[in-house]
């Protein structure tokens, strides 16, 4: 009898002997997680076939990754979207009917609690940056509009921080708010141009970034949650296409259907109508819902 047959470790056949150990498991998708896992990594060491000093080196960047974790900050977030695979989930979780809009990352700065706001309001309490006015409608995948949809946005200023990356610098709540959608379907409010932003990049995720030579920034963009009875929720941005880093976002949450054009627009009717003191960025973009277990 070979080694093979008595079940022992050997070079050729180690995900045989590794998933053969889980026959007892209790739980039956942690056991085909685990099998699909344990291919899957054993197929990268036996084509990669790192020295032992490599390896040690893959533990102790993962070792550092979870030291950088703590309660406002996961690097193991980090790597997952560096990497596609937060995306990846999101794309597999969010599949859409034809029509419906498409999701994209939620990102770690969304805050409970934003205050619901009239419609129109300005979002921007600090008044600093280039005003800007966004407008569209919530519709359904057949083009009816959708009453009473709560849009929750949020955004970063004219300098890439969120509010809670200045606490004390930017007010409570700037640049967030929550309205809700009337018969039409329609919402508008104002706010100020956000700017493009880099993710966290001190840690050994950022340091991987440049080792890779990739950069670390994200495009300009608007985050929508929004929501309504009977369809499924909506978790989205929306980007500026004349961005820099439009064709490179560091977490690869741009798709071709979020690209919204920001028009830099001289109206001075709208100006006054809107409490502008002159010239300002002007936004429209559509949402599509899908309705709860559309195909």
């Amino acid at each position: 009898m070979n080694a093979h047959e008595k079940g022992f470790f050997t070079e050729e056949n180690s995900v045989e002997v590794v998933t053969g150990r889980n026959s007892g498991a209790s739980d039956a998708r942690l056991k085909q997680v685990m099998e699909v896992v344990t291919r899957k990594l054993h197929e990268a060491v036996k084509e990669i076939e790192p020295t032992q000093d490599e390896w040690m080196q893959a533990i102790l960047f993962l070792t550092r990754t979870g030291q950088m974790c703590n309660e406002w900050r996961q690097e193991f977030i980090l790597l997952s979207d560096v990497l596609g695979v937060s995306m990846l989930v999101d794309a597999i979780n969010n599949r859409k009917p034809s029509g419906a809009s498409e999701s994209t990352v939620l990102g770690p700065f969304h805050v409970d609690g934003a205050p619901e706001l009239e419609m129109g309001a300005n979002i921007c309490l600090d008044a600093k940056g280039e005003d800007m006015f966004i407008q569209g409608r919530i519709l359904d995948t057949k083009g009816h509009p959708i009453a009473d949809a709560v849009i929750d946005v949020w955004q970063a200023n004219d300098e890439g921080f969120y509010d809670v990356q200045q606490q004390g610098i930017q007010p409570d709540f700037n640049l967030r708010g929550v309205f809700r959608t009337g018969a039409d379907g329609r919402y508008w409010f104002r706010a100020v141009k956000p700017k493009y932003y880099p993710i966290p990049d001190d840690g050994p995720v950022g340091k991987m970034l440049g080792q890779l030579g990739r950069h670390p920034y994200r495009p300009a963009h608007l985050h929508y949650i929004i929501k309504a009875e009977g369809f499924e929720a909506l978790v989205t941005h929306i980007f500026d296409p004349d961005d820099p880093y439009i064709n490179s976002d560091a977490v690869f949450g741009v798709k071709e259907s979020l690209l919204t054009e920001f028009r830099w627009t001289q109206a001075p009717d709208r100006s006054a109508l809107y409490g502008f003191d002159g010239d300002f960025w002007d936004v429209d973009h559509d949402f599509v819902l899908a309705r709860t277990g559309e195909a």
